[in-house]
């Protein structure tokens, strides 16, 4: 009877362990897990979104296109509880397809809104992704 036990006792642990954390639930607590997605529309002057306040779950302020058709955009970060600048001496960061980080090391509960303006006159119309 023992015999016939112990193999099904093995096996028990490989079990659980497959059903301790479900992919799913990774994905939605990792920074990108919970970036939201945003759309841009050509303008001659810079577009604003926000405001949004930093989490626990990104160190850093994250972007990319998720437009990928040789388009780029522009963009940087306004701290507006502090300043009305852009972030990074009140410069411009190109951001293309891959993750790229627009502001580091930002502390959680930070106000701040997304500036973007067009690379070129190709980008007419760039759906991308923000990540906080």
């Amino acid at each position: 009877m023992i015999r016939r036990l112990l193999p099904a006792l093995f096996g028990l642990p490989v079990l659980l362990g497959l059903t301790v954390m479900p992919a799913p639930a990774q994905a939605a607590t990792s920074c990108y897990g919970g970036a939201i997605s945003l759309t841009y529309h050509y303008s001659s002057a810079a577009v604003e979104y926000g405001t949004y306040t930093t989490s626990s779950r990104c160190k850093d302020i994250n972007m990319r296109l998720t437009t990928d058709n040789g388009t780029f955009l522009d963009a940087c970060v306004v701290f507006v509880d502090h300043t009305t600048l852009c972030n990074n001496d009140n410069a411009y960061q190109t951001m293309g397809p891959p993750w790229l980080t627009v502001a580091t090391d930002v502390k959680d509960g930070t106000h701040f809104k997304l500036r973007v303006h067009a690379y070129d006159i190709d980008s007419q119309l760039v759906h991308f992704q923000l990540a906080f």
